[in-house]
């Protein structure tokens, strides 16, 4: 999964451990991969994966929606499907917005460009 949201969202692996792996900002990384202390980079969210044993089964806690800059909502979701995501029907019905689940079928939306 951090691969996907790495490549997703232009992000990096900045530490990685036998129980999680968090992603954020390339510029959060220090020297041998560590993390830099938070407040050198204030503002810059962090994504944190954990392994759980259980696979999903009902509604996200968390929902991202990713809102394209440069491109159109179009060509972010084709970009999005290269990287294993796949556009789902959770039953929104016609919308502005485009929902799809990552490689493990966590749902997020694709916005139209703002």
């Amino acid at each position: 999964m951090a691969d996907f949201w790495c490549a997703a969202l232009g992000f990096a692996v900045i530490e990685r451990t036998a129980e999680f792996v968090s992603i954020g900002s390339p510029a959060l990384r220090g020297e041998g991969g560590l993390m830099r202390s938070a407040g050198e980079e204030s503002g810059t969210p962090i994504l944190t994966f954990a392994r759980v044993p259980e696979g999903k089964g009902v509604k996200n806690r968390l929902h991202l929606d990713l809102t394209p800059h440069g491109v159109s909502q179009e060509e972010e979701v084709r970009r999005l499907i290269i990287l294993g995501a796949r556009p789902i029907d959770i039953g929104q019905g016609i919308q502005e917005w485009v929902v799809m689940a990552d490689p493990e079928g966590n749902e997020f939306c694709v916005l139209s460009d703002r």
